[in-house]
């Protein structure tokens, strides 16, 4: 039956590689597809704190792995083809050079970094290998780099896999794995799936993360590791059972084409997070750990934000700073950010139609937003403020000075107002973050939300066939490259600037993304309509998403625009809009455990328990609208076994329970819960 499913899997893969990139109908295959022999309904036995610690053994499993596969110079885990010859079937017309494993830290945080130089005898085309290991993680990852070094054009390169592996699984091994965001209720649903000799294909969709997020957790008899792939572009990756172990394959949907000379081309990020355990939570909360100890920029936090001015076109400066005053001296203590959204720059028709002049206008905010900036400042906050600089409107100053230059703007013939800056050209580059520099300091900003509202995909495809001779993929791999420079850019010339990855709402979340901006906004089915009015399911919708989305990301943020105690419990999250349960929103970005089914059906309770190194958390229940049962027995995850803990309802803390982590884990306490619907914090810490 497996292999029926498969046959039936692999032609839905077809047509959907040949359905119209940001298409309902591309989501809808892919969705098809991941369904067909996947399941939602599913959970997790809990386990003691020490067995979600990573052991002397996992470390030992990435180190042995990452030597022979990732620093090997007989069948390395990537491969390529110069001139239609594969790169590992032709290994000797190489020279290989490996540089020496670097300190900890001194290229990424809590890493041990190798340069692999790898040199073709035939041609002057050289790959670089940047590889990190993260002993303490049990972590690896790598990129590869290929230049042509000659003074002439390339043979050309295809084949451009950045892995091409098998990982140690052992037979029958499963994958977990997410929807993406496509402003849908059930965004970031985890799902999972036996894997099989016919290959599970996950791509993006337009170059953005729709149908699937490039996350992987796959569980195996022998081993386990999670994958996550690096490429905020159109990335593909596929996941087949060999029999000794899982396959994987990822890269860059299409590359191919001649190298320019002094061009270079890179490979997304692979990154590999190692575990032997059966119970595939704990991957996810390695995971989790790894990415907040090595992955996110330094110095990443929880934040509070407060609106000032969401979708400004009609507000002036004096509403804001009006805005900004009133904001509750108590509040100011515990806000990190005033958010400005679309709008406050000069308007044509609305927010949407007028980009490309990137400064306040001058009708609405005759002195700029530098005074509002200063005002947030001596309150104790920093401005927010969104931005969307790579889609250009025609008749802007940004439009005409672009047009000016060869290869420097993407027109869009049929849509005004969806013109591309060309990212991929480096004199363009430069002009663009000059631009956003004078920009973020003219206005003081502190955190740069950056938006990104249409696929890129055709538009990069429209740019090779104008450019690039061709040659395939040659303009996204440049834009993607050059975006990453953008963003580093302009975190060091702005010390301690924050970036919040905004795309349509979650549709740009990858682990390269990850090392430069958290998501403040992650899925726009919780934008409101233009009466104001939110969608019907927003609260059940809210809650899975949290749910979902935990797996991979401990800050994320989003808001419920709902009033009452049940809404405020929803919008608990770990990057929020709002101050209440701020003592508390901590535990959310240490261990994450799920503990009921996390779907949208609204007959069942939805649970989840976040964890601050075993020692203290918080359980959140939501009894639901359609809830029949007034009781729920909580059993906990990932605690110290013969620790005696503290147990109490949030709202009657002074009514508390000891029980050991055993019990807790095992018994559970019932609780009573006759309210409907109704959502309950409960909360633990050690007993010391």
């Amino acid at each position: 039956m497996r292999a029926i499913i498969s046959l039936f899997q692999a032609l839905l893969f077809i047509v959907s590689s040949f359905a119209v990139p940001d298409s309902n109908f591309k989501v809808w295959v892919d969705r098809a597809a991941m369904e067909m022999s996947a399941t939602a309904d599913f959970s997790f036995e809990p386990m003691d704190a020490e067995e979600y610690e990573i052991s002397a053994e996992e470390k030992a499993m990435c180190r042995e792995w990452y030597d022979e596969n990732v620093l090997s110079t007989e069948n390395p885990a990537y491969t390529f083809s110069v001139g239609n010859k594969d790169f590992r079937k032709n290994i000797s017309d190489w020279d290989f050079s490996i540089g020496e494993e670097s300190e900890v830290g001194a290229v990424y945080r809590g890493g041990k970094t190798t340069y692999i130089t790898i040199s073709h005898k035939k041609s002057n085309i050289v790959a670089t290998v940047e590889a990190t290991i993260y002993e303490e993680s049990a972590s690896c990852d790598w990129t590869v780099y290929i230049k042509n070094n000659g003074e002439e054009n390339s043979p050309v390169v295809s084949e451009f896999y950045a892995a091409d592996c098998t990982l140690p699984t052992g037979k029958d091994a499963d994958a977990y794995f997410s929807k993406g965001s496509f402003a849908e209720a059930d965004d970031f649903e985890l799902f999972k799936s036996e894997l099989a000799l016919i290959p599970m294909v996950f791509s993006a969709n337009g170059g953005r993360t729709e149908s699937y997020l490039p996350y992987f957790n796959i569980n195996g008899e022998d081993g386990s590791a999670v994958l996550a792939v690096g490429w905020t572009g159109q990335w593909y990756t596929s996941l087949a059972e060999t029999g000794k172990g899982v396959e994987i394959k990822a890269k860059q949907e299409e590359l191919k084409g001649y190298l320019l000379p002094g061009e270079e081309v890179r490979s997304p990020l692979v990154s590999l997070t190692f575990y032997n355990s059966d119970n595939a939570l704990k991957g996810f909360n390695s995971f989790r750990n790894f990415t907040v100890d090595c992955v996110y920029p330094e110095g990443t936090k929880q934040v509070v934000t407060t609106g000032i001015g969401i979708e400004v076109a009609g507000t002036t400066e004096e509403q804001v700073i009006q805005n900004v005053k009133n904001i509750p001296e108590e509040w100011t203590h515990s806000l990190d950010y005033a958010w400005v959204d679309a709008g406050w720059y000069p308007i044509d028709e609305n927010w949407s139609n007028s980009l490309g002049n990137w400064y306040a206008d001058p009708e609405r905010f005759p002195n700029g937003l530098g005074e509002i900036s200063e005002l947030l400042e001596e309150r104790g906050m920093g401005l927010l403020l969104w931005y969307e600089v790579e889609r250009c409107c025609r008749n802007s100053e940004m439009y005409n000075e672009l047009v000016k230059h060869n290869e420097w703007m993407i027109v869009n013939e049929e849509d005004w107002d969806t013109n591309y800056v060309n990212f991929a050209n480096d004199d363009c580059l430069e002009y663009m973050t000059n631009l956003m520099l004078d920009s973020l300091r003219d206005n003081g900003v502190k955190c740069f939300r950056s938006d990104q509202n249409y696929p890129l995909l055709p538009y990069w495809e429209q740019a090779d066939k104008l450019w690039e001779d061709g040659r395939k993929g040659i303009t996204e791999n440049h834009y993607v490259t050059n975006i990453y420079r953008f963003f580093d850019t302009l975190v060091e010339e702005i010390p301690g600037l924050m970036i919040d990855n905004c795309a349509s709402g979650g549709k740009r979340l990858d682990i390269e993304m990850s090392r430069r901006s958290t998501p403040l906004w992650r899925s726009d089915y919780n934008c409101m309509d233009g009466e104001g009015n939110s969608n019907p399911g927003i609260l059940q919708a809210t809650q899975s998403q949290t749910y979902g989305i935990s797996f991979w990301y401990p800050y994320n943020g989003t808001c419920a625009y709902v009033t009452g105690e049940y809404a405020d419990r929803t919008n608990i999250i770990s990057s929020s809009q709002h101050l209440d349960y701020f003592d508390i929103r901590k535990h959310m970005v240490g261990n994450y455990y799920p503990l009921t089914y996390g779907g949208l059906d609204t007959s069942r309770y939805l649970a989840m328990q976040f964890d601050t190194d075993a020692k203290e958390g918080m359980a959140l229940i939501y009894k639901r609208e359609n809830v029949n049962e007034n009781t729920y027995n909580l059993v906990l995850n990932g605690l110290e076994s013969d620790t005696l803990y503290e147990v109490y309802d949030y709202d009657f803390p002074e009514t508390k329970y000891q029980k050991t982590g055993k019990e807790l884990m095992t018994q559970g306490i019932t609780l009573t819960i006759n309210d409907t619907p109704k959502a309950v914090i409960v909360l633990y810490n050690a007993v010391k």
